[in-house]
């Protein structure tokens, strides 16, 4: 794949040697919302430097405790969302890297496009997002979300040890809140507009504003197919029986087996091969055949098995009881001080911890200083949460952060007296 012919998007791509590419679009696509620190030896580009500020961050590490389909904590041969990721960036880079694309831009939207995600995987997303319409009026997408936390709720220490907001490049940003949507379209092709990300309102309703995010969004989409089949056919949810229609469906492309070497592979050969600036990020029609097939196949047989009813259930069960219970401590002003008075009195854990993390993002008017362990130079998000409003969306914040694990926890904690 290394030659010309193949790199055919080199002279798009989002490198300081762009040559007939608008040098106007790198600039914004580089855009912070303020210049970060400067280090007389920084060996980084711009986006490299996204790449380790997700890579330090809380909510990259708790990727490794979050489901990616299949909820099973004893299980670790199980798909996270962790390792999920990890697939994507390695589609994503290999696509990227044959096509002439910036391979580091790829790498840093791949490794933060699912940040967003709440606990129990897209189960614990249809959970909160229903308790966020029945209470806010606003919707949840946990691709938006991803764009929350790397703007305003993960933070990172500076070099004068304070903690402060990731501070993500414009390209970045857009990646991770445009990587939704579906890949059957003719062709994936970056949108010229730079818009405010935060006026999207409904995941997929854009492209991204990159070449390598549309990368990146066809990549999330090649990363799960096989990936679910085995984690399917190890959690004895499919058989090998399941698969004989998919199977026969391979065979007919000249694939002797189906799983997620040879899945990615396929596909990935096939996208190299027939994308171009004239007609998108885009597959053969036979290969888009092969990956709607799968698809329904994983629908059908997977991810609308009667086996998830109970998970589901206690998804629900569990965000909503974590909720209901912090719901109770609102009191204006004086919220943070409610929080402590019931730390010894009720769920001193789940209670601790909330009044730990809520206290980084609210004006220090009124909370006690003392309780912070770092200097904080944050966005105060919440303001002196004069409305419950903005409490609840604390709570939001809050729970979408969670690992499976630790929303387990906090419900534990709840039912035992």
């Amino acid at each position: 794949m290394e030659n010309v012919r193949v790199k055919k998007f080199s002279h798009v791509a989002m490198t300081e040697d762009m040559l007939n590419y608008e040098n106007d679009k790198l600039k914004k696509s580089i855009r912070r919302e303020e210049d970060l620190y400067s280090r007389n030896n920084e060996v980084r580009t711009e986006f490299e430097r996204d790449y380790t500020r997700i890579l330090h961050s809380l909510a990259y590490r708790r990727l490794k405790h979050k489901t990616q389909v299949f909820f099973n904590t004893q299980n670790d041969h199980i798909c996270t969302r962790m390792e999920h990721v990890a697939h994507v960036e390695s589609v994503s880079y290999m696509i990227a890297k044959s096509l002439g694309l910036n391979c580091e831009l790829t790498k840093s939207i791949a490794i933060g496009h699912d940040l967003g995600h709440a606990p129990f995987g897209h189960e614990g997303e249809y959970v909160i997002r229903k308790i966020v319409k029945d209470n806010l009026g606003k919707s949840f997408w946990h691709e938006k979300n991803g764009l929350r936390a790397v703007d305003k709720l993960d933070l990172l220490s500076d070099d004068k040890g304070s903690l402060t907001n990731l501070n993500l490049t414009y390209a970045v940003r857009d990646g991770i809140i445009c990587h939704c949507g579906e890949v059957d379209e003719n062709g994936i092709s970056p949108r010229n507009e730079n818009i405010d990300l935060n006026t999207i309102q409904n995941p997929g309703e854009v492209q991204p504003y990159t070449w390598e995010g549309c990368v990146v969004k066809i990549s999330d989409k090649i990363a799960y197919l096989g990936r679910d089949i085995e984690d399917a056919l190890l959690l004895k949810i499919i058989s090998r029986d399941d698969l004989q229609d998919i199977y026969k469906l391979g065979h007919q492309h000249g694939q002797k087996t189906i799983n997620t070497s040879v899945i990615i592979n396929e596909l990935v050969s096939d996208l190299i091969e027939n994308s171009s600036v004239e007609n998108g990020i885009c597959f053969s029609k036979e290969k888009q055949n092969f990956i709607n097939s799968i698809k329904k196949f994983n629908y059908e047989k997977i991810y609308n098995n009667k086996q998830f009813n109970y998970y589901k259930k206690y998804a629900y069960l569990v965000i909503n009881s974590i909720f209901e219970e912090l719901s109770l401590y609102y009191d204006g002003e004086n919220t943070i001080k409610n929080l402590q008075n019931n730390i010894d009195k009720r769920y001193r854990f789940l209670i601790s911890d909330f009044k730990g993390w809520i206290i980084k993002y609210c004006d220090e008017s009124i909370i006690n200083t003392k309780d912070l362990k770092s200097s904080l130079n944050n966005k105060k998000i919440y303001g002196m949460l004069k409305t419950e409003e903005i409490y609840k969306e604390a709570i939001i914040d809050f729970i979408s952060g969670m690992t499976d694990s630790y929303a387990i926890k906090c419900f534990n904690e709840l039912i035992s007296f």
